[in-house]
């Protein structure tokens, strides 16, 4: 069977990580979301593989070219506008004949995820799993093995059963989608299942007990990190001086370098590259990109550090998201604790959380940044500053 892995949104909501990369390119343990996505496929021995791209493809395509460096043979097809899940399968209809599966790009899952509808079955299907929080996807009710309903973020508890949006359809869907998106003007994937469950077609829900995590909010990436991390191998491709102390599975990448008097507590992952110390912390969970040099005397806590980025001496950065090329001064802080984080003018409480930083922001010395406060890409802040507020894009406090 081929794959079709669903890789055309921006992810809105996941702003500001999405403003310079597309959803599916956010990294985790560095590694994009989209990768894990693609392993999991080999690992179930498919290795044929359309991707639909859109929002900023070239960053997809470039990383990926023809697949061949992780032993697949990739395709890629162009969703120019973003019109849906089931507009976007249907752009890859003329390289798709019998059974095929249908992922979203975007969410971290493993090899047992998809197992249940990795070999060819008779009738179409959904992997489906058991959520704690329903009301964020598609929830599905169940007649027998059958799916009888799939309800999109429903105002009322109906069932802790969801689609996870990995599919195994055939063909024939292509009809049903210029059926539903002509006559009621709907281009979501649930949408078109539905309508064919309603005129008879069998779909059954094929229980997954395996991981299945979606990033719908900025602060998502930690928990996605945190995820990723348990399978953290170790690794000391870079450099480690004598007096280093760690403990637990910690991967250090080509060309770092730990200097003495850093303590580290996996696990934790460090890209190539790296300046670390000396006399630095890393807490778990946390990710570091590459390129990455934290002075000495910082603490870095249960955060995701992306690439290029230079964090200055006696600093505190702990359940934090840090985009790529950011410069942050010396006696930086951004603690941690509950928040109420405005996005969208719309309200979130999350339970534990530091600063979100956009791309290529560039902070003073002496800055401290509210929980819960987000800071938009290229920015700059000055010296001395006690930032409460979110703080838009391409702005300058001074």
């Amino acid at each position: 069977m081929k794959a079709v892995v669903l890789a055309a949104g921006e992810g809105l909501r996941l702003r500001p990580f999405t403003v310079n990369r597309p959803k599916v390119m956010i990294k985790i343990a560095n590694k994009p979301i989209i990768e894990y996505v693609i392993q999991a496929l080999l690992a179930n021995n498919i290795r044929e593989m359309e991707i639909v791209v859109g929002y900023r493809k070239e960053q997809i395509m470039t990383y990926f070219g023809d697949g061949s460096k992780w032993g697949a043979k990739i395709n890629f097809v162009t969703q120019d506008k973003q019109l849906g899940t089931a507009h976007a399968l249907y752009q890859a209809r003329d390289r798709l004949k019998g059974r095929f599966l249908v992922l979203p790009g975007d969410n971290i899952i493993e090899p047992e995820t998809i197992k249940p509808v990795a070999h060819e079955m008779d009738d179409w299907a959904s992997v489906i799993a058991h959520s704690s929080t329903p009301s964020k996807y598609g929830v599905v009710t169940l007649e027998g093995k059958s799916i009888k309903k799939i309800i999109e973020k429903p105002d009322q508890e109906i069932s802790n059963l969801i689609s996870t949006g990995i599919y195994q359809l055939s063909d024939a869907i292509f009809p049903e989608i210029e059926t539903v998106s002509t006559h009621l003007t709907q281009n979501d994937l649930t949408s078109v299942i539905q309508h064919c469950i309603d005129d008879g077609r069998k779909v059954l829900g094929e229980m997954t007990e395996g991981r299945w995590i979606d990033a719908v909010f900025p602060w998502d990436i930690l928990n996605l990190n945190s995820e990723a991390l348990k399978a953290t191998e170790v690794c000391r491709a870079g450099k480690v001086e004598s007096n280093v102390y760690i403990n637990g599975p910690v991967s250090v990448g080509e060309g770092s370098i730990i200097r003495s008097g850093t303590y580290i507590q996996g696990p934790v992952v460090i890209g190539k590259g790296c300046d670390i110390g000396p006399n630095v912390v890393l807490m778990a969970p946390t990710t570091l990109g590459n390129n990455v040099t934290v002075n000495p005397f910082t603490e870095v806590r249960s955060s995701v550090v992306m690439s290029d980025i230079s964090i200055g001496a006696h600093s505190v950065i702990s359940h934090s998201i840090v985009g790529d090329g950011c410069q942050i001064g010396s006696h930086f802080s951004s603690a941690s604790e509950k928040a109420k984080i405005v996005l969208d003018n719309e309200f979130y409480d999350v339970e534990h959380i530091g600063s979100i930083i956009g791309d290529d922001v560039k902070i003073g010395n002496q800055v401290v940044v509210n929980s819960g406060t987000i800071i938009g890409p290229n920015s700059k802040v000055a010296s001395h500053k006690h930032i409460t507020t979110n703080v838009a894009d391409k702005s300058t406090v001074v």
